[in-house]
C-alpha cells in the first residue's frame, strides 16, 4: 500500500517518532504523548524551579513500555517533545492566561478546572512546587509551540487511524500513559486504568476486553476511575466511525525503581503484557478470534 505519511501536510515533525506505519499491519495505534525528554534550551533557561520538578509532569519512560508492541510490528507515535513544553492531551484553547504576556481572564472565557489548577496546554504550576516559570511566556511562543509540535502530532494520529480504518475495517487508539501509585476507595494499589470517556471515545467490549487482559495477569484494574481520558480521546475517538480510543494508565512503581525516575526490570514484562494486550484487541477488531472458534 501507499506510504500512509507521504504528502506536504503531513511532515514528520521532530515532535515525534513514528514506528510501523508503511505497512499498517494490525489495526491498533499505540500513542505515547507524554514521555518527552528532549527539553528546549529556552524551557530551561526560563524555570523558576530545579529541573527535577519537571519530572513530575512525565509519563517516566512510558516509551518503554510500548517497546514490545513495536517490536512485535504494532504501529506507534511517541512524543519526543516533553509535557512541559507543550501537553498533547489538552486543547489549543486551554491556554493558561495568568503565564502568557498581555493576555488575561476575558480572553480565554471558559477556563476549565485543569487549566485553573495550572495544568493547561502549558503547564503553569505544580502543587508543592509553585510557579514553573520565572518569566510570562509571549503568546506568539505559546501559538508557535501549538502549530509546530501540538497540532502535527495530532493530524499524524488521526491520518494514521484513518489509514488504518481504511485497511483493516477499524481502528483503535492505544493512549499510553503512566500515573503515580493511587489506591482506591478500600486501600487496593490500583495496577491499571483503562478510561474511555464512560463509553463516549471506545465501543465497551474494546474496553472490558482490555481490563479483563490486565486482570488475569494478577493485576487490580479500574475503570474511568480516578483517570476517564482527556482531550486525546475526546479528538479521535469515533466509534460511529469504528474508530475507538482508550487510555491505558499503568502505575509506576509497577515498572520504576522506588524513587519513581528510573526503569528496572519488571518493565520488560509490563510492556510485553502490553504487546498482549494490544494483539488481542487486534484480533478482536478484525474478527480473527471469531473466524478461528468456527474453523
Amino acid at each position: 500500500m501507499a506510504n500512509p505519511i507521504a504528502g506536504p501536510s503531513l511532515p514528520v515533525a521532530p515532535a515525534y517518532s513514528l514506528s510501523n506505519v508503511t505497512a499498517l499491519n494490525f489495526p491498533v495505534l499505540v500513542s505515547v504523548p507524554h514521555c518527552g525528554r528532549d527539553y528546549p534550551p529556552e524551557l530551561l533557561a526560563n524555570l523558576n524551579v530545579s529541573p527535577s520538578h519537571l519530572l513530575r509532569l512525565e509519563d517516566r519512560y512510558a516509551d518503554r513500555l510500548a517497546a514490545s508492541a513495536i517490536a512485535s510490528g504494532l504501529p506507534a507515535i511517541i512524543a519526543r517533545k516533553p509535557r512541559a513544553w507543550i501537553d498533547l492531551n489538552r486543547s489549543r484553547t486551554e491556554i493558561d492566561p495568568d503565564m502568557v504576556v498581555g493576555m488575561d481572564a476575558t480572553q480565554a472565557p471558559h477556563i476549565s478546572k485543569k487549566v485553573r489548577g495550572g495544568l493547561g496546554i502549558v503547564p503553569r504550576r505544580l502543587h508543592g512546587a509553585g510557579n514553573l516559570w520565572r518569566e510570562k511566556w509571549q503568546h506568539q511562543h505559546i501559538i508557535d509551540r501549538i502549530d509546530k509540535d501540538h497540532e502535527p502530532y495530532h493530524l499524524m494520529v488521526a491520518h494514521l487511524l484513518e489509514q488504518i480504518r481504511s485497511a483493516h475495517g477499524s481502528a483503535l487508539l492505544l493512549d499510553l500513559h503512566s500515573m503515580p501509585p493511587v489506591q482506591d476507595e478500600n486501600r487496593r494499589q490500583i495496577g491499571f486504568v483503562i478510561g474511555d470517556r464512560f463509553g463516549r471515545s471506545c465501543e465497551s467490549r474494546y474496553a472490558e476486553l482490555a481490563g479483563i487482559h490486565f486482570r488475569l495477569q494478577g493485576h487490580h484494574v479500574q475503570t474511568n476511575h480516578p483517570y476517564s481520558g482527556g482531550y486525546i480521546l475526546e479528538r479521535h475517538g469515533e466509534p460511529a466511525r469504528n474508530i475507538h480510543a482508550f487510555q491505558l494508565e499503568v502505575d509506576r512503581a509497577l515498572y520504576l525503581d522506588e524513587k519513581l525516575c528510573e526503569p528496572v526490570a519488571a518493565v520488560q514484562s509490563i510492556a510485553d503484557m502490553i504487546r498482549n494486550c494490544c494483539l488481542m484487541l487486534a484480533e478482536q477488531l478484525t474478527g480473527r478470534d471469531q473466524l478461528e472458534a468456527a474453523e
